[in-house]
């Protein structure tokens, strides 16, 4: 089992920043990728960024070149960089873990934490 807490989240204005953290415990030595969803109200679940290893990452187009995701490996932490936040980062973000055993794939969720940009 993977254990997940987040911080981080909050109410911010238009163009100010955001560090979102996701600490990892238990079963973290064959963990895979790390990542942030994001759920706003009435839509569904999307991803936002995503790493894999040390270098390779993923984002999603509307947040490219905005947000920076990346990991201590001596903190067992994911963190999420977000700058000039905008009104439609609005959102819950979740923390995501995937790791592999034997062939098996075994998904991991944070309980969320809440950003919430205003104009």
């Amino acid at each position: 089992q993977v254990q997940l807490v987040e911080s981080g989240g909050g109410l911010v204005h238009a163009g100010e920043s955001l560090r979102l953290s996701c600490a990892a415990s238990g079963r973290i030595s064959s963990i895979k990728s790390l990542g942030w969803y994001r759920q706003a109200p009435g839509k569904e679940r999307e991803l936002v960024a995503q790493i894999t290893g040390d270098v390779n990452t993923d984002y999603a187009d509307s947040v490219k070149g905005r947000f920076t995701i990346s990991r201590d490996y001596a903190k067992n932490t994911v963190y999420l960089q977000m700058n000039s936040l905008m009104p439609e980062d609005t959102a819950v973000y979740y923390c995501r873990v995937q790791r592999t055993n034997l062939g098996l794939t075994y998904i991991y969720w944070g309980q969320g934490t809440q950003v919430t940009v205003s104009s």
